[in-house]
């Protein structure tokens, strides 16, 4: 690995120590580098508190260092003031000479901005060190700022013969075949703690009574989404609790109360982007749908996934109910992996994952 990778490399790493504070804003990390040692180094640690590259200044002991340093950052220094000054000043005003990025800001009206205006001060700009990596590490916030939408996972659990559960037609009849193992549940978990918002459909909220927080792992749990046409969900539901925000798209008129939020949806014209549409509204930028078949066949046939995660369990239930067919999106190609996520390890306990992710990301 040369040079410049391997610092690049160790912002991304200092990052995603930021995964489950900062959004919407991105994950970023900052070194700077003088003479072949690094003599401070940064991260954005939650939404609203100072960047990156504020944290790496301030670790450094002797400020005059900084004068003959390189500064790297896995993101664009930010050019505009938000809910903390520009990034770009602080870099000019400390007299770093040299900044190495990795991608640059993907919101169309800053993008370049920051470059422009480092370089317009006299430094050393160097962009597209490890873009790729910098890239897939803030997709959501990538997918957001250039599509106008959350970044979305389908997941789900299926036993070897592809059934999610036996049929059931209410709750009364018991919980759902357990499929997903231990490990898969802590993963799924972990999941949930990164992920802005969590989504499952009707059927599912009736049958299963779920909970949708993050309980198995630590965190804090996701906005809570769910599709109610019709309001049959019963207010003493978990999803109702108000323990954890949540929002219930419905075509029925229905009052707001503390921490569940009622949003009037067109069930005549496609639910999927609706659901997207008021997310993105809500900064809401990543997305991980859970259940059931239907709602997952919903984004499958209006083509709007970028990555899909499914356990499936050594057993057989020889009928029931059927999971979504992937090649419902036939007009999307994709790359296949079997592992797990993040190399969490569930071999032990004899559980495949399979992840599809979109090829045009």
């Amino acid at each position: 690995m040369d040079t410049e990778k391997k610092y690049m490399a160790r912002c991304i790493e200092l990052a995603k120590s930021g995964r489950t504070a900062v959004a919407p804003n991105p994950m970023v990390g900052a070194v700077l580098v003088r003479q072949g040692q690094i003599i401070g180094e940064g991260y954005h640690r939650s939404y609203g508190t100072a960047h990156a590259e504020v944290n790496a200044i301030l670790s450094v002991r002797d400020e005059r260092l900084l004068k003959d340093a390189t500064l790297y950052v896995n993101l664009e220094p930010c050019s505009h003031f938000g809910k903390t000054p520009p990034c770009t000043e602080l870099i000019i005003k400390k007299r770093i000479p040299r900044v190495v990025i990795g991608c640059l800001d993907p919101f169309p009206e800053v993008s370049g901005r920051g470059v422009a205006t480092l370089r317009e001060a006299g430094i050393e700009v160097v962009t597209g060190v490890m873009e790729a990596e910098a890239k897939l590490l803030n997709s959501s916030f990538i997918m957001a700022h250039t599509q106008r939408r959350p970044y979305v996972i389908l997941k789900w659990a299926q036993s070897a013969d592809g059934f999610l559960d036996r049929f059931r037609n209410n709750a009364s009849g018991g919980g759902p075949v357990q499929l997903s193992t231990p490990a898969g549940r802590r993963l799924v978990h972990k999941s949930r703690s990164e992920v802005s918002a969590i989504m499952v459909g009707t059927r599912t909220a009736l049958l299963d009574n779920p909970f949708l927080t993050v309980r198995h792992w630590s965190g804090v749990s996701p906005v809570r989404v769910v599709v109610d046409r019709r309001l049959r969900i019963p207010t003493d539901s978990h999803l109702l609790d108000g323990e954890v925000r949540t929002l219930v798209f419905t075509e029925r008129e229905a009052v707001s109360r503390a921490n569940v939020e009622y949003i009037t949806t067109d069930f005549t014209a496609e639910v999927v982007p609706q659901v997207l549409d008021a997310l993105y509204e809500r900064k809401l930028f990543s997305l991980l749908v859970e259940g059931g078949a239907r709602l997952h066949e919903s984004f499958l046939v209006a083509g709007i996934w970028d990555e899909i995660w499914i356990e499936t369990a050594p057993v057989r239930l020889g009928n029931g109910v059927k999971a979504a067919d992937i090649h419902l999106s036939n007009n999307i190609e994709w790359k296949c992996t079997t592992t797990c996520p993040d190399n969490y390890s569930a071999s032990s306990e004899a559980s495949v994952w399979t992840i599809y992710v979109r090829k045009d990301l």
